[in-house]
């Protein structure tokens, strides 16, 4: 079964979806690498590596509402920045009293939050967009072509693949459950015991659930070892690089660099 949810790709034919996936593993990997660089508070270099990323989603006609909405999955990495307001010392903003303990937060605290926060949202952005307008398959080819260990590039392919298998048995055991569950006549009632009760049948499916994806991981993998596999991602060859994606990939690379330099210039 072919779990389509899961897969982030969108087909299109815009410019960066007929780039190629070496170039844009390459130039994505560089945007994040210089954007996790720039120093604090370099507030005109974050506008900046912004409009970058505006304008790639731009390009790629996925829609820039689409990419922003995704982009929420940065959250979770900027709460988890969030004591860096209360440890920073410096001048303090204000302070808050939770029972016996007092945090202060400070202007270095809170800029180097929003920094933080800043820098992780445009990072998410852009690998939204890589992985909006790449195939998974191609990615991993383009990884190996730009010498990633074969080890890595062999843990991300069966992580995805897996990934599928375990969305697959957990569809199956969703289904076994309404089959099997009865209806409520009165409107508004659930059916089922307790909270107690449906705890308990939780846990018991999600252990089913690992043992299951488990099992037949292990299966597929015996598949794919019986035909050959041993960790290497095989693919035709590679075309050669255009003369145009060559420059392309200069002058972008040669822009983020002068973008980090211009940051260290002014605020490092």
């Amino acid at each position: 079964m072919h779990v389509h949810f899961l897969d982030p790709y969108r087909s299109g034919h815009s410019t960066i979806h007929q780039l190629d996936a070496r170039i844009k593993f390459v130039l994505a990997v560089a945007f994040i690498f210089i954007t996790a660089l720039t120093p604090i508070a370099a507030w005109p270099v974050y506008i900046l590596l912004f409009a970058l990323a505006i304008s790639v989603e731009v390009l790629s006609e996925l829609g820039v509402g689409f990419v922003l909405r995704r982009a929420v999955l940065a959250l979770p990495f900027i709460l988890a920045a969030l004591p860096v307001i209360f440890t920073i010392a410096g001048p303090a903003l204000f302070s808050l009293s939770i029972g016996p303990w007092t945090l202060t937060a400070t202007i270095p605290g809170i800029e180097r939050f929003v920094s933080i926060a800043l820098k992780s949202w445009i990072s998410v952005q852009v690998a939204i967009v890589l992985a909006t307008s790449t195939p998974f398959p191609d990615l991993l080819v383009a990884m190996r072509a730009v010498h990633v260990p074969r080890l890595l590039v062999a843990i991300f392919g069966l992580m995805w693949r897996y990934l599928f298998v375990f969305a697959d048995e957990a569809l199956r055991l969703i289904r076994a459950r309404t089959a099997r569950s009865g209806e409520a006549d009165l409107a508004g009632l659930k059916a089922g015991g307790s909270l107690l009760w449906r705890a308990r049948i939780a846990g018991g499916m999600a252990g089913n659930l690992f043992l299951r994806a488990f099992e037949r991981s292990d299966r597929i993998y015996m598949a794919m070892v019986a035909r050959g596999y041993d960790g290497e991602v095989r693919a035709a060859p590679l075309p050669h690089l255009r003369p145009v994606d060559w420059v392309i990939l200069t002058v972008a690379l040669t822009s983020l660099l002068s973008l980090l330099i211009f940051a260290f210039l002014f605020w490092g």
